[in-house]
């Protein structure tokens, strides 16, 4: 058990980012989920636009790394693409 008053406190804090990392992390993965099944162009086009916000707020927090929201963005861009065609 921690001895100090600062590692209480980093304690505290790292288990309440911990929670806070892994709500945002699943919702942005149920939002890409969400993205790749869907069929309609024009929907999925204003979905990729707030999927690809959600991605970068969490690559800036450095919840996921800059290069997995880059990959994902890429990815769900083509599939968006490809709808229409």
């Amino acid at each position: 058990m921690a001895n100090h008053k600062s590692s209480l406190k980093r304690i505290r804090q790292t288990a309440s980012r911990r929670l806070r990392n892994r709500y945002y992390t699943k919702t942005a993965r149920n939002a890409v989920r969400n993205l790749r099944k869907m069929t309609d162009k024009a929907e999925a086009q204003v979905t990729l636009v707030k999927v690809t916000k959600m991605l970068d707020q969490l690559a800036a927090k450095k919840t996921i790394s800059k290069n997995k929201a880059a990959n994902l963005k890429s990815k769900l861009a083509i599939h968006v693409n490809k709808l229409g065609a």
